[in-house]
């Protein structure tokens, strides 16, 4: 049996880290935003929200509507992303990345703003759910970045925030980092630019699946 890896625990984000998906969620946002009479926030507004749970994502964007208007402008969402969600592949690698970890020794997790279902279908779709010991979802606990997602993996897969690394692409996922006490590693190519990313002091700013994996490689191990 070899070494107990630096991290035992990798926690991944879906949306933008592993899943090339954040122009579509985007798209579907300020289509949801028009449907409701609202106006369709930028692009820019619309990526800053991806990776919090719907409701706050919607209530960051259009202050000050009732929760029926929420739950409404959820709904249309939902019926703008689910014809593109069939489409939204992979990044390049990812696959890769995952066995290559898995064969290394470590339990592998997700932390997502998607909703159980909408994250099922995701793995369904990908087939790699089975490189994932657990899961947490927006509708399961608190949305990012409360720490909630991340502490609640750990006790489930019995491990600590020093042997617990988060992977995402956006300051929600390195903040819910530092809440938990979890040692946080930030990809470029999803929703949140680099100077963002930078500025909660991740281990390291990675361009692509690429880099990340040379960078696991020999940091995490």
């Amino acid at each position: 049996m070899g070494a107990t890896p630096r991290y035992p625990l990798i926690v991944f984000d879906w949306d933008g880290t592993l899943a090339d998906s954040t122009q579509a969620i985007a798209l579907s946002i300020q289509a949801a935003c028009v449907d409701m009479g609202c106006p369709a926030p930028t692009l820019d507004a619309a990526r800053h929200v991806i990776g919090l749970g719907l409701h706050e994502a919607m209530a960051y964007l259009v202050p000050g509507l009732s929760s029926g208007d929420y739950a409404q402008m959820i709904q249309r969402y939902r019926a703008h992303w689910l014809p593109r969600d069939p489409q939204v592949a992979l990044f390049p690698g990812s696959v890769a990345l995952l066995a290559q970890l898995a064969e290394r020794g470590h339990m592998l997790a997700i932390a997502t703003g998607k909703s159980s279902a909408g994250l099922r279908r995701a793995l369904q779709a990908t087939a790699v759910a089975d490189f994932f010991a657990a899961t947490r979802c927006a509708d399961q606990c608190a949305s990012k970045p409360a720490p909630d997602m991340l502490e609640e993996l750990m006790q489930e897969l019995a491990t600590s925030p020093e042997h617990t690394l988060m992977i995402g692409d956006t300051t929600h996922d390195l903040q819910m980092a530092r809440h938990a006490g979890v040692d946080g590693l930030a990809v470029c190519h999803g929703a949140h630019a680099r100077d963002q990313l930078a500025a909660l002091n991740p281990l390291a700013c990675l361009e692509d699946t690429a880099q990340l994996e040379l960078w696991l490689r020999e940091h995490a191990a």
